[in-house]
């Protein structure tokens, strides 16, 4: 038995007229007018939007929903898009990510490369919580990636992290304390012997994390402090 509509006005609704309707309205967008407006959105927050997000941007004049309705999901227009879905990437889908950023950039991504395409490439962190590693990620996507350079990656990116929390580039006794209080740093020792224990050793370390360091925004003055 059919359902009886709970109000008049439900009632006396012409559902071929109203299927017309919606997709009239449906229409008032191209796909390609979607896609412009889920690539601007990632533009403006740096990153691959949630739907609450692209919602409440206020240069964004598409519903969620409608993109939803063009595309099937969420997702789906957001892969289409060339963006990743923050919470649903595949393995396969990070490993194609990173094929497609190496042949743009005709060389090897580095950590550095993934922030900079922040919006269209996942974050660093979730190839290293998928893949162990970077490099293990770069390795299994095809990628040369010597053990030597893993180690200085990862060096680099801690001691980024430590120099945000000191507001300054670590010295080497910094790194000494920062090491006894978390076991998942590398030693200082084993930093120093990757610039063979020469002297100068520990300055040029300071010297690739400053560089780092200033290629995602920071400012570090000429004595080391992150401004």
């Amino acid at each position: 038995m059919a359902r009886k509509p709970q109000y008049r006005a439900l009632a006396g609704i012409d559902r071929n007229a109203l299927a017309a309707f919606q997709a009239g309205i449906r229409k008032r967008y191209t796909d390609e007018q979607i896609l412009e407006e889920l690539s601007a959105s990632a533009k403006r927050l740096g990153r691959s939007p949630t739907m609450r997000e692209f919602a409440a941007d206020p240069e964004t004049t598409v519903h969620p929903q409608t993109v939803i309705e063009h595309f099937g999901s969420w997702n789906e227009a957001k892969r289409t898009a060339g963006l990743v879905p923050r919470r649903f990437a595949t393995r396969e889908e990070l490993l194609e990510l990173l094929k497609g950023l190496g042949e743009e950039l005709g060389r090897v991504p580095t950590a550095r490369d993934i922030e900079e395409h922040r919006g269209r490439m996942p974050s660093k962190s979730l190839y290293w919580h998928t893949f162990g590693s970077l490099a293990n990620a770069l390795r299994e996507a095809g990628f040369d990636v010597p053990v030597g350079e893993e180690k200085l990656e990862r060096a680099l990116e801690q001691g980024v992290a430590l120099a945000h929390k000191l507001k300054r580039l670590p010295k080497f006794a910094d790194w000494s304390d920062a090491r006894r209080a978390d076991e998942s740093l590398l030693t200082e020792w084993q930093i120093y012997r990757m610039f063979e224990g020469r002297r100068g050793a520990w300055s040029t370390f300071q010297f690739l994390i400053r560089e780092r360091l200033v290629g995602s925004g920071a400012r570090v003055a000429p004595d080391g402090r992150v401004v």
